[in-house]
Order: structure tokens, then sequence, then C-alpha cells
């Protein structure tokens, strides 16, 4: 779900980073004539674990992404934007990794956990060791959080579509969701946290902002809601 960045001689007005759900957010922002650059550069379980190292030469701190075809974009991106780092970076940094709840909570992964009546108990859901194996599996994801805040960036992460596939636990998804936006809190990354506007009374998202024959995504009437949130906080 490749989106490229606008072609526009206006400066952009942020860089977005991201796995398929930033996806939305540029064809919204495209649409509209917002300029911006970036887009999708992986997959979403690529971007919990080892996707990244960091690197401080004579060019300043950065990153190098761990896949050849997201550091490729990585770097045309900010070709276009004319720096060479990300610590050069001098407009806001939006991202959607480590927000793939539903690889999080797929079921296998949960089994041992499981009490008799084949649920994964509130009580554990709520309780440390949770939240222990929750940041565990998405740890890289909080370090490029934490690294990108640490360089004097402002970080914006946008939560995902709710969604639940067939293949993942809805209680999980759920609990892991907001264990993983409250890490991304504590670290001074701004959280687009949009569920109120976007789901039905059920907590998940209205048919009207999902993907047509597809389980995990939002579509561009969806990405239109983020980016108006995004203009509304100033980018």
């Amino acid at each position: 779900m490749r989106t490229p960045s606008l072609t526009t001689t206006a400066p952009a007005r942020f860089l977005l980073l991201g796995d398929s759900h930033a996806g939305p957010i540029g064809r919204a922002a495209r649409q509209a004539g917002i300029p911006f650059q970036g887009g999708p550069v992986g997959a979403g379980r690529e971007f919990t674990d080892s996707f990244f190292t960091t690197r401080h030469g004579t060019a300043g701190r950065d990153v190098v992404f761990s896949s050849g075809e997201a550091e490729d974009h990585y770097r045309r991106f900010l070709k276009e934007l004319g720096v060479d780092t990300l610590a050069a970076l001098d407009i806001p940094l939006v991202a959607t990794f480590g927000f793939c709840a539903h690889f999080v909570a797929l079921r296998e992964n949960w089994d041992l956990y499981r009490d008799r009546s084949g649920t994964v108990p509130p009580a554990f859901l709520a309780g440390s060791l949770f939240d222990t194996l929750v940041r565990a599996a998405v740890r890289d994801a909080l370090a490029f959080y934490e690294h990108t805040v640490d360089l004097g960036l402002r970080v914006l992460a946008v939560m995902p579509p709710q969604r639940v596939p067939g293949q993942s636990d809805a209680a999980v998804f759920m609990a892991a969701q907001e264990r993983i936006r409250l890490a991304v809190v504590d670290l001074g990354v701004e959280v687009v946290d949009l569920r109120r506007r976007t789901t039905g009374p059920d907590g998940l998202q209205r048919p009207a902002l999902c993907e047509a024959d597809d389980e995990i995504h939002g579509n561009l009437a969806f990405g239109r809601i983020i980016l108006a949130d995004l203009l509304d906080r100033g980018l």
C-alpha cells in the first residue's frame, strides 16, 4: 500500500513514516493538496523489533532502517526535504510504527494465558505481566519514538483503525493498543487517538471508515479524519 508523497514546490508540512496504516493519511493529504513528504515504508509487523539502528556521523544523528526497501524510501524522503539526517528535520514527524495491535493480539500468542472458558482474563490484561509482554513485543518501535524525541523533533503517533481480524483476539487487541498508547505518551510523543470519532457502540471501526474487502485498514474517509486532526494541531 505505497502512497507517494505530494510533489509540490510548497514546503512540506510534515514527514510521514509508517506501515500500511500511513497510506490513507498520505492519500487524504495528497487529495487535499496538503504538501507533505513520506508514506508507508513497509508492513506493520516489520516495525516492532530490530527494524532500525542509530547512527551518529559527521552529518548528524540519524536512523538506519534494517530493510533495504524501507531505507531506500526513507533516504528518498529526506533528499526531497533537502536534509541528510533525521536530526536536521525542521517539520513534525508523523508515524504509525508500533500500533500493529492486531499482530500483537494474534490468538495463538495468548493461548497460555486463557482460562477454562477460552478467554484471556480481564485481570491478566490489566496486570503488569501483560504490560511487560506488550512493551517487549513493540520494543523497537518504542525505541524509535524515544530516539526521535531525543533528537528534539515534534513527533505524532497515529493510532490504528479499530479493526480486529479473525486471527486476533479482540479483548487482547483493545488492551494491547492501550498499553502501547500509554508507553508512547510516556516518551513524550503526541498520540493521535480518534477512537471516539471513528468507532461505533461496540468500540470497533464504523463501516463507513473501513477499507472494502480488507480486514484491518481504514479507508480514505478515515485518512481525512486523521488529516483534519493533524491540521487542527497546527501541522
